[in-house]
């Protein structure tokens, strides 16, 4: 039934939208979705966030709940740190740890579906000045590459760059992709000049070992590394353990995110591995 709807309404929208007065009604609609939004508090601190669709919307929903062990790690970051959130998506967890912790944020995101909500999200919290948008992918060279997405939806996740593969190691079964620049987190400090992370948070659908792959001068000074990792696929889960170990890094706690295995890894330099 859902699906047929969804038809019907397509048909209606797509007739409609041939006409002068359909597109410009079509155009206000699409304009009202994307300047809604919701406020909420959480940790005491007011938050807002733009709420085009039900995903955006069960995001902000479930910002307490979904992902305890991540505000708990953002919670333990201390004031004026730098942190790069490497798979931002649409800024959730970039805005709590800049407006709560003062932090210097470095928001790498590729997809331009997930670009203007996180800019939205930036602005509607008056973080335009501690939060950086680095609409470029990282992995473990600089390259050209296929940017592959499961999903168009603003706020969408799942998607990889240049490996063609999913969060569990599976080839990656896209609806949409394509061509854009990567480079390491060593190239990203080089080029451009930016901070040096002491924090860094990967959300990236199977790409992390190669991200930290191009990235193990950087990790040597990192204070700590929260990340998803699948344990089922090994490649990733035995290098990315390899690589964070190799840097000084001990696996504090993890957390798993679902019944597939998927955990977060909350790795420090300084505490002792659970």
């Amino acid at each position: 039934m859902k699906k047929t709807l969804i038809r019907i309404l397509n048909s209606l929208v797509s007739s409609f939208s041939n006409t002068s007065l359909g597109m410009y009604i079509y155009q206000v609609i699409v304009s009202n979705a994307m300047d809604k939004s919701k406020d909420f508090t959480h940790n005491s601190l007011k938050l807002k966030f733009a709420i085009p669709n039900r995903l955006n919307v069960y995001r902000v929903d479930t910002f307490a709940t979904k992902e305890p062990e991540t505000l708990e790690w953002i919670e333990n970051i201390p004031k004026g740190a730098v942190l790069w959130d490497i798979g931002a998506n649409v800024g959730l967890y970039t805005v709590y740890a800049a407006k709560l912790n003062d932090c210097i944020v470095y928001a790498f995101e590729p997809s331009v579906f997930n670009l203007e909500l996180l800019a939205r999200n930036i602005f509607l919290n008056g973080l335009q000045k501690s939060v950086t948008i680095i609409p470029i992918a990282l992995s473990d060279k600089k390259s050209e590459n296929i940017f592959q997405m499961s999903s168009t939806d603003w706020g969408g996740a799942l998607s990889t760059f240049g490996a063609g593969i999913d969060q569990n190691g599976k080839p990656m079964d896209g609806i949409f992709e394509y061509k854009t620049l990567g480079m390491s987190m060593a190239d990203a400090i080089r080029d451009f000049n930016i901070h040096i992370p002491t924090y860094i948070k990967m959300d990236v659908d199977g790409i992390e070992h190669f991200i930290l792959r191009g990235g193990a001068d950087v990790l040597n000074t990192v204070e700590s590394v929260l990340l998803e990792i699948n344990e089922s696929f090994e490649e990733q889960s035995n290098e990315s353990t390899k690589i964070l170990s190799e840097a000084g890094l001990s696996l504090y706690k993890k957390c798993a995110v679902d019944s597939n295995n998927q955990f977060n890894q909350w790795w420090v330099r300084s505490k002792a591995s659970n």
